[in-house]
């Protein structure tokens, strides 16, 4: 039995995951998957990979990517969700900010430096003709810090997965004004380069078995009442989430589904000219 630590958002993308382990799925092929929930999302899966506490890590693409081009010894295996995330874009519940305008120059709420809420930030900001540099950040760690920060005036604005937040604005707990999309796929699958050395074939029927998997939760007819019940979201909004979501059943990837991502990154500065150089060598498992 061959033992993989992965991690991953506690959210609804990684319902697959779950359940093909609650189901034996890999333990009947050899492979026992250490499962661990992310509550800080990809910054924190980018440090767990750096400190050899993760192997495998479900993370969004421009985070890692990032992450790689500066050095992570890791490297992207293939798309886990081929269709983009939409952000919400938070503000605070009690505040007279009722326009996008509003968060020009404002200080956003991150998880951590490098995370997805950080670069989108970024994104959101060119988006809307915004000066970049004119944006500052509080790190909070996780949904839960970016709510206390919107509330106690730390932040005037916080970007999360919109239906992960859709039970804190039902709750008046914040204000979403508006969403951004990612211009890209929006979670890929990441592993540390040792593992990737040692393990490539069982790596492919962990992908294998996900990807079935993810394929049959698309297709059943109770995946909304599921989905709903496991995720605390109201069973129309899961219905037209998963409309709109795509996952992956592709083994590979090719350079074409992160050009737009490296490309991006370049262009806001985020990473530099040379770190950009060969990426498709440098990113690509």
């Amino acid at each position: 039995m061959k033992r993989f630590k992965i991690g991953g958002v506690p959210e609804h993308f990684n319902l697959p995951w779950r359940l093909a382990i609650e189901e034996g799925k890999f333990k009947a092929a050899g492979i026992e998957l250490h499962w661990s929930d992310m509550t800080g999302g990809t910054g924190q899966m980018i440090k767990g990979l750096q400190a050899g506490s993760l192997d495998i890590a479900v993370l969004l693409t421009e985070g890692i990517t990032r992450a790689i081009l500066k050095g992570l010894d890791a490297k992207i295996i293939a798309v886990y969700v081929q269709s983009p995330l939409c952000w919400g874009i938070h503000v605070p519940a009690n505040q007279s900010i009722h326009e996008l305008k509003d968060l020009d120059g404002a200080t956003f709420a991150i998880s951590r430096e490098g995370s997805g809420s950080h670069l989108m930030s970024f994104v959101l900001a060119q988006r809307e003709g915004w000066e970049s540099s004119s944006l500052s950040f509080d790190v909070v760690g996780d949904v839960y810090g970016g709510l206390w920060a919107l509330s106690h005036g730390e932040a005037q604005g916080f970007l999360w997965e919109k239906y992960t937040t859709q039970p804190f604005v039902d709750q008046a707990k914040c204000k979403r004004i508006g969403e951004v999309y990612t211009p890209w796929p929006c979670f890929v699958i990441a592993v540390r380069n040792e593992v990737l050395a040692s393990d490539q074939a069982l790596l492919k029927v962990v992908l294998s078995i996900v990807q079935e998997r993810a394929s049959q939760l698309k297709q059943a007819a109770d995946s909304p009442e599921v989905l709903a019940w496991r995720y605390a979201l109201k069973k129309d909004e899961v219905a037209s989430w998963l409309s709109e979501t795509e996952w992956s059943n592709s083994p590979t990837m090719d350079t074409a589904q992160l050009r737009n991502t490296v490309e991006t990154l370049l262009e806001l500065e985020l990473i530099s000219a040379e770190e950009a150089s060969d990426w498709p060598m440098k990113l690509l498992g």
